[in-house]
């Protein structure tokens, strides 16, 4: 027999709130055409930008996937003093919760971990990822040098995995008078033996994580497919690492022009501004930003914009979902 699935059913399969349908003007997000010299960052990405364009990510062996939930509502950008912490996109919300001695996992390296263990999870079918046979060669996984010291990406990579995996997700879907509510923890066990002063070095026990069967389930049914030379190419940023993501699914489906008001994307990207006047333009100027570096690297984007609202328009997905075949 065939059963309708309910809402939450899928917590993936959510969407956010679409709204007006408007003229084009100039598109946004298009690097300024001036004579300024360029930054090694932008100079990094329009490398990238070239390599991706020479040969697509299947191809370069650099197709991955991301978890959709966490393309759909994103984890904090910067530290967060409490221990839980909410995003919306529409009827979509997830608050994640960590404890209070450990704290919720921020920027970047949390997004390039989600990133390699879908990717890992999709290509192997196994929920017990192996994380490299040292510290060295799974942070060149995820496009990070190996540096220590306080301030290096080794401590800070300990640090925001064990964040990861600590905390847990409820993601809550409405539906008129209707709700679903999902709960879910990202890994049910982490075994982390890297040494960190020798990097190179192999351990006498495989670093792994054991991805819980509901997470393990949700990202192998419902994968969005990325290329992981974007990551790679906008790690310095978590708004641009977000934007990308989002885009890349978002252009995926999109079938007419559709407006997503500024106050809507700063509840699904910036909800650490304030929703006062200062704060809507804050995000919006730094949304933008982001999304100058996002186009560098997805040039095929069609966007447009108003005052009241970001305009998408049907365009090329980065990745394509007949590369998965």
């Amino acid at each position: 027999m065939n059963h309708k699935r309910k809402p939450q059913d899928d917590l993936f399969q959510i969407e956010p709130i679409d709204s007006l349908r408007v003229s084009p003007k100039a598109q946004v997000g298009q690097p300024a055409n001036d004579n300024r010299p360029l930054t090694r960052q932008m100079e990094n990405l329009f490398s990238a930008a070239m390599e991706i364009e020479l040969e697509a990510a299947k191809e370069a062996g650099a197709l991955g996937f991301m978890a959709r939930a966490l393309v759909q509502a994103t984890m904090p950008h910067k530290a967060v003093a409490a221990n839980e912490f909410e995003r919306t996109n529409g009827a979509f919300t997830m608050t994640m919760v960590a404890p209070s001695k450990i704290g919720l996992p921020y920027g970047s390296i949390p997004r390039l971990v989600i990133g390699f263990l879908t990717t890992e999870a999709v290509r192997t079918k196994d929920r017990h990822v192996v994380l490299g046979g040292s510290l060295s060669r799974f942070m060149t996984e995820l496009g990070l040098a190996p540096t220590g010291g306080r301030w290096g990406s080794i401590p800070r990579l300990k640090d925001q995995m064990t964040r990861l995996v600590s905390c847990s997700i409820s993601c809550t879907y409405t539906a008129g008078s209707g709700i679903g509510i999902r709960n879910v923890t990202i890994a049910d066990e982490a075994n982390l033996w890297w040494e960190p002063r020798q990097p190179d070095q192999g351990s006498l026990w495989e670093s792994t994580v054991v991805l819980s069967e509901k997470f393990f389930t949700e990202i192998t049914e419902n994968p969005v497919p990325i290329d992981l030379r974007a990551l790679t190419a906008l790690k310095r940023s978590p708004l641009a690492l977000d934007v990308y993501l989002w885009l890349t699914y978002r252009m995926s489906y999109l079938k007419d022009r559709t407006a997503i008001p500024w106050g809507a994307l700063q509840l699904q990207f910036g909800s650490d501004y304030p929703t006062t006047a200062q704060g809507r333009r804050n995000f919006k100027k730094a949304f933008l930003h982001a999304l100058a570096k996002v186009r560098l690297i997805y040039p095929a984007l069609r966007l447009d914009e108003t005052p009241e609202a970001l305009i998408l328009l049907p365009s090329l997905s980065h990745v394509r979902r007949q590369t998965l075949a």
